[in-house]
């Protein structure tokens, strides 16, 4: 099928989705063999405004981001700047107290870490301080011996692989996706942590849809890892102190930067390698599974991803990517060839329809 066609369809897909009012603004962008195939825009950024979606537009895209985060991780240790198997207490040496001191960087990254929890009264004050967010969970008690279970570190992956980061090399998390992720690829202003004050205006306003998310009960794990005070919704992902800060379990970004960084992940970007083509095959396969401590159900986990595509069957050990809190995505198929990501603004927790249906039209298309 030819590219026009490919975006023809999926550019219709996201017009009806906006004209039916499942969504409010969307982007859509699909890179195949290095060859961008879909650059699809639709809708308003800010209802108040009127503004349209552009291609540059961010979105706050949640967790997509943890799927950013993960991939400096990999960059930086396939130019051997860190070490999968270091222990954190080796250059975090206060981290170590409470039995930590066996947690390694690829616990971290496997969310097998033990240390999913933050203290109920957290506030997105607290969020905003580094130091603050580094020293709790230094003073942290693991819920499990590190590396033996499996959960999902809702906000506290982003601080401890980016402490790990600094700790190790000097530098921050958002200065190395800067020099070795964005920068090579042409796209330092549309992938972010924090989002630098003078792109504040193109991000997009978050958009409460249908009823608020569904609380955790209180005492319940999902509620020790995501308090109510930084339980993420509209208000929270508009505002400015939150999207100008570096929690690099959550961040900014548009359609095309995402698509761009895993389609050099795969290795097709202009020359441009991110990662060797064995830890690639590392980084998508399938490395734990079981029942997720936090969630409460069986899942399974890639090294640093989630290894599901939003909406199509993919073969275990070929997709790899991250979806976020609002119902953002974005992904890499090895076998296909193909990257792709969805950023809209119309938050509904946990609501993957639309990255769903973009995601089966892009397997029928492509695969």
């Amino acid at each position: 099928m030819s590219d026009e066609r490919v975006q023809f369809l999926i550019q219709a897909a996201a017009d009806d989705l906006v004209a039916s009012g499942a969504e409010t603004g969307l982007q859509v962008a699909v890179i195949k063999d290095g060859r961008v195939v879909a650059d699809v825009v639709s809708g308003v950024a800010d209802p108040g405004s009127g503004a349209a979606v552009a291609g540059d537009t961010l979105f706050w895209a949640g967790s997509t981001a943890k799927g950013v985060a993960a991939s400096v991780a990999h960059v930086l240790a396939d130019r051997g700047e860190l070490d999968y198997d270091m222990r954190a207490a080796e250059v975090w040496p206060e981290f170590g107290s409470h039995g930590k001191d066996t947690m390694t960087l690829r616990h971290v990254l496997l969310h097998t870490a033990g240390v999913p929890g933050l203290p109920p009264d957290t506030t997105v004050e607290d969020l905003r301080d580094w130091d603050h967010m580094c020293a709790v969970l230094a003073d942290a008690e693991p819920w499990w011996e590190p590396g033996t279970r499996f959960g999902y570190h809702a906000k506290t992956f982003g601080f401890l692989l980016g402490e790990i980061i600094r700790r190790a090399t000097g530098r921050t998390i958002s200065a190395w996706l800067r020099e070795v992720v964005t920068g090579p690829l042409g796209i330092e202003d549309d992938v972010h942590f924090g989002v630098p004050e003078r792109l504040l205006p193109r991000v997009a306003r978050q958009v409460a849809a249908g009823r608020p998310a569904a609380v955790p009960e209180r005492g319940s794990p999902l509620s020790r890892a995501m308090p109510r005070g930084v339980l993420p919704d509209a208000g929270y992902a508009n505002r400015p102190d939150v999207l100008t800060c570096d929690i690099p379990s959550e961040g900014s970004m548009s359609a095309r930067g995402a698509a761009r960084m895993y389609s050099a992940l795969l290795g097709h970007a202009g020359g441009i390698r991110l990662v060797s083509p064995g830890r690639l095959t590392d980084m998508a396969a399938v490395t734990v599974t079981g029942t997720d401590q936090v969630m409460g159900f069986p899942a399974r986990w890639a090294f640093g991803y989630s290894p599901d595509r939003p909406g199509a069957l993919s073969r275990p050990g070929s997709s790899f990517g991250m979806v976020g809190m609002n119902g953002s995505a974005a992904y890499a198929d090895i076998d296909s060839g193909v990257a792709g990501a969805v950023m809209r603004n119309h938050f509904a927790a946990g609501d993957l329809a639309t990255t769903a249906r973009i995601d089966r039209i892009v397997a029928r298309l492509l695969s």
